[in-house]
């Protein structure tokens, strides 16, 4: 059986701790997650290849509905990720960018 008291604030207050500690852990593991990947090149293509398969360089208009539901719903998961970036490693976005310049523009069709 579950043993909490409501009207107990001190367990409360270390349980609000508890959550906070470990939502701060978990962004700051994100966050330095991102910037290990970011900082190769290697890792850089990988970043590219997902902010390209989610469109967030491309308009997501289909003529169904549905379709264009699921292509935004992929593009926002993009945004969100180069959001990340910006916030965390700006300074290897240019350098991704940079890189993946001179790529051949047929190289997406061969990703679909």
């Amino acid at each position: 059986m579950y043993d909490h008291d409501p009207s107990n604030l001190t367990d409360a207050a270390a349980l609000e701790t508890e959550t906070r500690l470990q939502r701060q852990f978990a962004q700051d593991s994100e966050e330095s997650d991102l910037r290990w990947l970011m900082g190769s090149k290697r890792g850089r293509r990988i970043v590219w290849r997902l902010l390209e398969r989610a469109n967030v360089f491309l308009p997501v208009f289909r003529a169904n509905a549905l379709e264009m539901s699921f292509a935004e719903g992929n593009r926002n998961f993009g945004l969100h990720t180069l959001t990340l970036i910006h916030a965390h490693c700006a300074e290897h976005y240019a350098a991704m960018v940079k890189e993946n310049a001179n790529v051949p523009a047929d190289r997406n069709s061969q990703r679909r």
